[in-house]
C-alpha cells in the first residue's frame, strides 16, 4: 500500500512523458480550475454552515426530533436516533459527534449504537455534497434530487436497524 501513490504518479510521469504532454503546464492549468471552483464552492458552503448552526441553536432541531421520534419509532428506527438521521444530512462532524455521544452512552454492542452506525455509515451529507456537485454546473433547481436522495436516505435508514435487529 505505502507504494501505491508513487507508482500512481510514477506511471502519469511515464505516460505524459510517451504522449509529449507537458506536465509541469498542465498542473498548473489544473490547479488554476481547482482555485476557481472552489472559490465559487464558498457562498454556498457559508450558506449551509450557518443553516446548520441556526438549525441547532434556535431550538428547532430539538422541536423536529420531538415531533418525529413517534414517527421514526412506527418505521423502525429507534427514537434516540432521531437526532442522528436528522443531522446526517446537513452536518458531518455533527451527526459524528451524535454518534459517539449515542455509542457512549449506550455502549458500543447495543442495538441502538449498532444501527446509529450502520445508519451514520451508510448515508451522506445530503446538502454539502449536493452545494460541491452542483456549483460547478447550470442545474439551479436542486429540489427534485435533494429530495430523491433524502428519500433514499429514509428508506436506507429503516432497512439498516432492520437488519440490524435480525442480526
Amino acid at each position: 500500500m505505502v507504494y501505491i501513490i508513487p507508482a500512481i504518479f510514477l506511471f502519469v510521469f511515464i505516460f505524459g512523458a510517451i504522449k509529449k504532454v507537458k506536465l509541469y503546464s498542465e498542473f498548473s492549468a489544473g490547479i488554476q480550475e481547482a482555485v476557481k471552483f472552489t472559490f465559487s464552492l464558498l457562498p454556498c458552503l457559508a450558506a449551509i454552515f450557518m443553516m446548520c448552526e441556526l438549525f441547532e441553536v434556535s431550538g428547532f432541531s430539538d422541536i423536529i426530533t420531538k415531533a418525529l421520534s413517534p414517527v421514526f419509532s412506527a418505521l423502525g428506527i429507534p427514537a434516540e436516533l432521531t437526532k442522528l438521521v436528522l443531522i446526517k444530512p446537513f452536518s458531518g462532524s455533527g451527526s459524528l459527534a451524535y454518534l459517539n455521544k449515542i455509542i457512549q452512552q449506550y455502549g458500543a454492542d447495543s442495538y441502538i449504537s449498532r444501527c446509529a452506525c450502520v445508519c451514520f455509515g451508510s448515508s451522506e451529507t445530503v446538502f454539502y455534497i449536493s452545494a460541491v456537485y452542483f456549483a460547478s454546473t447550470s442545474v439551479k433547481n436542486l429540489a427534485k434530487p435533494i429530495v430523491i436522495v433524502l428519500i433514499s436516505t429514509l428508506i436506507s435508514t429503516v432497512f439498516a436497524c432492520l437488519l440490524c435487529r435480525i442480526m
